[in-house]
């Protein structure tokens, strides 16, 4: 219902504008003020959309009025009631947002024609701002999705050609040269605490948040010039922690890689991250890859960092035998290099820990990697270590036995039908129960493509047959092949077929 004041300083004209008004609209509620000081009063509580108002008033005139509850609600349209038709007059009015002006006395049909036109443009203006908010959710919820594949693609290296620019062009994020990942350990059935996180970040940093699988949250973090490094990475992960009530929840941790200078070497970062983890102080829940121990051992050739990047992808792709042949020969290079054997202890631990991670990652639950019993020589040191790998082999064979061998024609079969909407590889993730990292993998081994590129192909080929429909304007083809800017469909389109929509659709129809 709609509420319209009127004011005015004689009585009769009141009661006649209220009479026509209340039979001609019999929905809006009508209230009167018959001076200035009371229009603001009832300004105040009444919260009109239209104001029938006099110009010329004794004590407050009109436009003073007019001007003063502009100030307090600049939303109200105003009708000017006035046997002045001078054009100062109306010019000062149309300054101050009247719409529309009624001349004493003015005919019931021309009352009526105009409190009609001014609720009408009220109307539109609502329908408008409705379509704007939905818009912009729209938009804001198709940002968070690209935000998540973004970030998958950085992390996990299925970065696809054509998509990268323009998705991180589509977020308009102030990328700076320096960024840096933070990896963050939640408990177990977390997934309410996740919309409150990337809240949370959002509000303290530049920061762009990726999926949740299993129980960990990967952050990509651009440093902040005015701020070094570990001071910003500090005040994040205390935010952060800040969610879960408490900042020594065991269940938390936050493992912070070191920073590069590029997106291009973001995954570097992120191995780090997920390394910093190991470091668990009983104080603090947060910890820096940089704070390992600066004299680092290396025998015989053995880089850590090296051996790191190596095992991410060997576990990564399965490629069990060799990850055992690089660890199990180490143990055979530090026994003849006569490394002490709790450092060569040391150091196998924290690279059986780094399988378990990237176990974890892919969606398998492996024990933590402990020795049953206390390793009093090298020979049970390798034993000891092979049963470990075993058990790690096993889980990661478990995992993927457990799921059915045509579940990726079920995945592509989601995709071909729900290619239109909002899709992510995080969404597919929850809908097939399966680790994002685990079904890009598939796609990869099964397909030889990303899961992005499936999805492509699907979007290209519906709008390729629906450009044979001239009806269909190429902006309503974009929106109804699942994308939300037209020039990203044309830049998409342009890199697969080698020309733009306009152009195929020309050569489609015969018209060139």
């Amino acid at each position: 219902m709609k509420k319209l004041l009127i004011v005015d300083d004689e009585q009769i004209v009141r009661e006649g504008l209220r009479s026509i008004i209340t039979k001609s609209f019999p929905k809006v509620e009508v209230e009167e003020a018959k001076n200035g000081k009371i229009a603001l009063e009832m300004a105040a509580v009444f919260h009109p959309d239209i104001i029938l108002i006099d110009i010329k008033m004794p004590g407050m005139s009109g436009l003073e009025v007019i001007e003063k509850i502009n100030e307090i609600n600049p939303y109200i349209k105003y009708i000017m009631i006035t046997a002045y038709a001078e054009f100062d007059y109306a010019q000062s009015a149309l300054k101050l947002g009247v719409k529309d002006y009624l001349l004493k006395p003015s005919k019931a049909s021309e009352i009526m024609h105009t409190v009609g036109r001014v609720m009408d443009q009220i109307n539109e203006e609502k329908k408008d701002k409705e379509r704007q908010i939905l818009q912009e959710n729209v938009l804001e919820k198709a940002l968070h999705i690209v935000e998540t594949d973004v970030v998958t693609q950085l992390l996990f290296d299925h970065v696809h050609e054509v998509h990268l620019d323009e998705l991180v062009g589509l977020l308009n994020t102030p990328i700076s040269n320096e960024n840096f990942v933070m990896s963050i350990q939640l408990p177990e059935n977390s997934e309410s605490l996740y919309k409150e996180i990337k809240r949370k970040v959002r509000q303290s940093a530049n920061v762009w948040v990726g999926v949740l699988y299993g129980r960990q949250i990967p952050l990509i973090v651009f440093k902040e010039q005015e701020k070094t490094f570990r001071s910003q990475a500090v005040k994040l992960a205390q935010e952060i922690l800040k969610v879960s009530n408490s900042e020594l929840n065991a269940d938390w941790f936050i493992g912070i890689g070191n920073v590069c200078d590029s997106l291009d070497g973001i995954r570097q970062s992120y191995q780090e991250s997920l390394l910093a983890m190991r470091i668990i102080s009983p104080t603090v829940r947060y910890s820096f890859y940089s704070d390992r121990r600066k004299d680092e051992m290396r025998a015989n050739g053995y880089n850590s960092k090296e051996l790191e990047n190596k095992f991410f992808e060997q576990i990564r792709n399965g490629k069990w035998e060799d990850l055992a042949n690089e660890i199990l020969g180490l143990i055979g290079q530090f026994e003849n290099s006569e490394v002490k054997l709790v450092e060569a202890y040391q150091r196998v631990l924290e690279l059986l820990w780094v399988a378990s991670r990237v176990l974890s990652e892919i969606g398998v639950e492996p024990r933590t990697p402990l020795y049953p019993t206390q390793i009093k020589n090298y020979r049970q040191l390798h034993t000891e270590t092979k049963h470990l790998l075993s058990d790690m082999q096993r889980a990661f064979a478990d995992y993927s036995s457990g799921v059915k061998d045509d579940i990726i024609q079920q995945i592509k079969y989601y995709i071909v039908e729900n290619s239109h909407k909002d899709i992510s590889l995080g969404r597919i993730a929850n809908k097939f129960e399966l680790s994002p990292i685990y079904i890009s993998k598939l796609f990869k081994e099964q397909l030889g493509i990303n899961y992005i590129n499936y999805l492509t192909e699907c979007r290209l080929e519906k709008a390729r047959k629906l450009m044979a429909d001239p009806k269909k304007s190429l902006k309503e083809i974009t929106f109804e092949v699942g994308y939300h800017d037209p020039n990203y469909f044309s830049k998409v389109f342009k890199k697969i077929y080698g020309e733009s929509p306009t152009e195929f659709r020309k050569l489609f129809q015969g018209q060139r």
